[in-house]
């Protein structure tokens, strides 16, 4: 089902240093020793991270002679994608819904360019005026 997908994802992306991992990987494969060094973590808690991640189909891991690289399966983004922007759209027609309605508020709401009057049919005087 695409939203427990979904679930797992974003799930996956809700901590920093897997959304880290993640943008890394977004330049290059890299191995675990190599995603491992700028934290102070160990490499067991980064492979834990990367668990995390390829259960949700984030990343996968190959293998290359001695080397496991980890490899960003881009195409989730896609589905990623996909939802964020139904939602956007039904955001925006939402808000231009409310503009238009604003808009016609604020043209009913325009006063009127001819002076009040009195019951009498007189003009009604200004502070300072002469009678």
């Amino acid at each position: 089902m695409v939203d427990d997908r979904l679930s797992r994802v974003f799930g996956a992306l809700a901590d920093p240093i897997r959304r880290d991992i993640v943008a890394r990987l977004a330049v290059g494969d890299a191995t675990v020793g190599q995603l491992a060094e700028p934290y102070d973590v160990s490499v067991q808690a980064v492979s834990k991270h990367l668990k995390v991640l390829e259960d949700a189909g984030l990343v996968t891991r190959s293998r290359d002679a001695q080397r496991r690289p980890c490899h960003l399966e881009a195409e989730v983004f896609d589905l990623m994608t996909r939802w964020i922007e139904r939602y956007r759209r039904a955001a925006e027609d939402r808000f231009r819904r409310l503009d238009a309605v604003l808009a016609e508020m604020s043209d009913d709401a325009v006063p009127h360019t001819q002076p009040r009057t009195r019951p009498h049919g007189q003009p009604h005087k200004r502070r300072g005026e002469a009678s």
